[in-house]
């Protein structure tokens, strides 16, 4: 069976590796070249937060476990570090129900078998002195942080090991299905496939826009300005971290993690400017507001050292992920910030979807 995966970030790559596990030899077609900064997948880490209370999350999650383990150890270490995550506050936590709090998060963790703990405002600041609290806090110790640029590498070598191709630097204009073929448009020329994987972010709309029409849901792609903060003790140990603040209080949740060589990064989860991912301008947006924060809620942060980060999120508008087929074309979209934790899963299911034309995702990811 001949596949193309049209887009490199780590959803293609994770697509790719589990194809190559499956024994087929797909095709990587990435417009920008390695290492590239023009997406969502660079950067040397990402938050492995698993505080989800509804059930699709939580099975994504686990199976997105599965394959972080498969990999296994890269340069003498595991691509997740399980430093522990901590999460706190009155609001709402990503992905999960309105009105669904931190205990409700905890007791579906637990019926996983994965580690909860509910801590008093008094015995999270004994563990993590660096930080404030004003209530009970939810301490996993099975969460961390991805290793995101050292992932994007070892997918790649993976893919190439397995009989795969990576072609970067290669744009597709269009992708058509026609009489169970379909056909990938670069400026090389036309390739043929059985399938095709399409997993662009920021450019998913424009590409796949023509070809699903309404059934694709709007995608909003922001430009996002997380920042490092050094903190005042480099010797002190840091979680990864979730603050669903309460409404109002601040512009919106806080997420971050400790990045070794870099700092403790903090950032609003998606509150940037929309913007054309051809013509984004790399500007950092709602830093008084990020110093301010940190100033409040992390006492062993300087808010002065801010070294601001851009990323894009795509989004729909709840935020769902958008994982489905339609005829030889598969797709995943819609990660909004919070899909790098899920890619070996989320590459797990773009598989089947590609291997079994009946395989389905579960309903909340499906097209409407």
């Amino acid at each position: 069976m001949r596949i193309i995966v049209v887009g490199g970030g780590i959803m293609g790559l994770a697509t790719a590796w589990e194809l190559t596990r499956r024994g087929e030899r797909p095709i990587v077609l990435e417009r920008f070249a390695r290492g590239h900064t023009r997406g969502a997948s660079h950067g040397a880490t990402r938050n492995f937060n698993n505080a989800y209370a509804e059930e699709h999350y939580l099975d994504l999650l686990v199976r997105a476990r599965d394959g972080w383990d498969a990999l296994g150890e890269v340069e003498g270490e595991p691509l997740l570090r399980l430093h522990g995550l901590v999460s706190h506050g009155s609001g709402t936590a990503l992905g999960s129900a309105a009105g669904v709090g931190l205990t409700a998060v905890a007791d579906r963790l637990r019926e996983r078998g994965l580690p909860a703990q509910m801590l008093s405002p008094r015995e999270a600041h004994r563990r993590w002195p660096g930080m404030r609290f004003d209530g009970d806090a939810l301490y996993s110790p099975d969460a961390g942080v991805a290793r995101a640029a050292v992932a994007m590498r070892e997918l790649e070598r993976r893919i190439l090991a397995g009989g795969g191709e990576v072609r970067w630097s290669t744009p597709v204009s269009a992708v058509s299905d026609a009489d169970g073929t379909v056909t990938v448009r670069t400026p090389a020329g036309d390739l043929v496939a059985d399938a095709a994987v399409v997993t662009v972010g920021a450019w998913t709309t424009p590409l796949l826009g023509g070809i699903l029409g309404e059934a694709l849901p709007r995608l909003r792609v922001t430009e996002e300005s997380p920042a490092h903060f050094a903190p005042r003790d480099r010797a002190s140990s840091w979680p990864s971290f979730n603050h669903f603040v309460a409404p109002g209080s601040w512009p919106a949740n806080v997420y971050g993690m400790p990045t070794p060589g870099e700092g403790v990064k903090v950032g609003f989860h998606g509150v940037g400017d929309e913007v054309d991912p051809d013509a984004r301008p790399f500007a950092a947006t709602r830093q008084a507001e990020l110093r301010e924060y940190v100033r409040a809620w992390f006492p062993g942060l300087d808010p002065h050292s801010a070294a601001p980060i851009s990323c894009t999120y795509t989004s729909t508008d709840d935020e769902s992920f958008v994982l489905d087929r339609r005829g030889g074309i598969v797709f995943g979209a819609g990660f909004s910030g919070q899909g790098f934790k899920f890619a070996p899963g989320i590459g797990a299911v773009l598989a089947d979807l590609v291997i079994d034309p009946a395989a389905r995702a579960a309903p909340a990811f499906r097209l409407r």
